[in-house]
């Protein structure tokens, strides 16, 4: 068996980041990986512009008590045109451009307005309630390559004036369930079949991770069925097999595999759940042979096949999201293996569940954290600062 860590820096060296862009609509873009730098076209405000409702005027002359004629309006796509002049103000909204010798927005709030003249209140807040050209970002600020886009930075490069970016196309990621034991749901199992659900988890994992995740029909326990399959799964950008990893009379994955030509990087990882997994390549495509348990494929697919995608995808941070937190309550030493418990963070404070089994949905689904107990830890006091995996 081998460290967590070394397993982690096995897998990503079997991915090559793509390299390859097509260009989608901002419409199209959301979670999407930038493959090429977006490049902003204009600076974001254009030009400076008010950031409160109220009155344009030069701010030598502000003061309690001082009055100034009114001699234009200026809205948000209708700016006003001429020059702020001693003495003189400018009615002004939101968003709208400060017009040419003001230097000073006062709210409306800190004025009396009598006809065309405005005059300065004692309650005079601070200024200047102006957003400067460019505040934002200038005309050549970019988003760089590898950023996997998020809601904000589709508004971002909408307001960059970028209609279209290129992105990584997504990897294909063929999710293979093995074993008679499997139906696939709404199917009628048999007394002694289970409903196969590892898949359905891996594939919305994967499409949020920014790859496409492909349920392909279940293989039998018969070589020459699963040798099809795995094929099958060969054809994929990255090929997963779920199940009969491990060592028993129906375990042929590793078999076949090896059958396929498979090159194995490593089988075992010094960790729980999730020990029997393997990592190669299937017919020169990155291959991940993940344990048939489904808490077991789903931690080691947040650990090892999550960061492959992003990997392949270019992106600049590949890992897993980790933060620290207070235990919530004691736990014991690990042993020889780095445990990852289900468990819940509820403001700062991280609480293992206390059934820990690799079959059971409903704590996983219960739970939003992992709590990483490194190989060989000992007994840790509730209070302690501990690690965690974000879910």
């Amino acid at each position: 068996m081998i460290p967590v860590a070394e397993a982690e820096a096995l897998c990503l060296a079997l991915v090559t980041p793509s390299g390859a862009a097509e260009a989608v609509s901002l419409a199209q873009a959301a979670g999407r990986t930038l493959a090429r730098a977006a490049v902003a076209q204009r600076a974001q405000p254009p030009f400076r512009s008010a950031a409160m409702d109220g009155y344009a005027l030069r701010d030598a002359e502000l003061s309690v008590g001082a009055v100034f004629s009114v001699i234009g309006e200026s809205a948000a796509g209708h700016g006003w045109r001429g020059e702020v002049g001693p003495g003189q103000a400018v009615r002004i909204f939101t968003g709208a451009p400060v017009p040419e010798g003001a230097d000073h927005v006062v709210i409306q709030e800190d004025v009396t307005r009598e006809g065309d003249r405005i005059t300065i209140q004692p309650n005079l807040g601070n200024g200047p309630n102006i957003r400067a050209a460019g505040g934002d970002f200038e005309a050549g600020f970019a988003l760089d390559a590898g950023r996997a886009l998020s809601p904000a930075d589709l508004a971002l490069l909408a307001a960059m004036n970028v209609a279209q970016v290129e992105v990584a196309p997504r990897p294909r990621v063929a999710l293979l369930a093995t074993g008679d034991e499997l139906v696939m749901p709404g199917e009628n199992p048999g007394p002694d079949q289970i409903i196969a659900s590892n898949t359905f988890a891996l594939k919305a994992m994967v499409d949020q991770a920014g790859g496409e995740g492909v349920i392909l029909p279940i293989a039998p326990d018969r070589r020459d069925a699963l040798e099809a399959a795995m094929a099958e799964a060969a054809q994929a950008d990255i090929a997963v097999t779920i199940g009969g990893a491990s060592v028993g009379d129906y375990d042929l994955v590793g078999q076949v595999g090896e059958a396929l030509g498979m090159q194995r990087a490593f089988y075992k990882i010094a960790m729980r759940p999730g020990k029997p997994l393997i990592a190669g390549t299937l017919s020169g495509k990155p291959y991940l042979g993940l344990p048939g348990n489904p808490v077991s494929a789903v931690v080691t697919a947040h650990l090892f096949l999550l960061p492959m995608v992003r990997r392949w995808l270019g992106q600049a941070a590949v890992g897993p999201a980790r933060m620290t937190a207070r235990l919530g309550a004691a736990v014991g030493p690990t042993g020889p293996r780095t445990h990852y418990m289900r468990a819940r963070l509820e403001d700062g404070i991280v609480t293992p569940f206390e059934r820990q089994d690799s079959a059971l949905l409903s704590v996983l689904a219960d739970a939003n954290v992992l709590l990483e107990r490194p190989l060989g830890d000992g007994a840790r006091a509730a209070g302690e600062a501990v690690p965690v995996l974000l879910l």
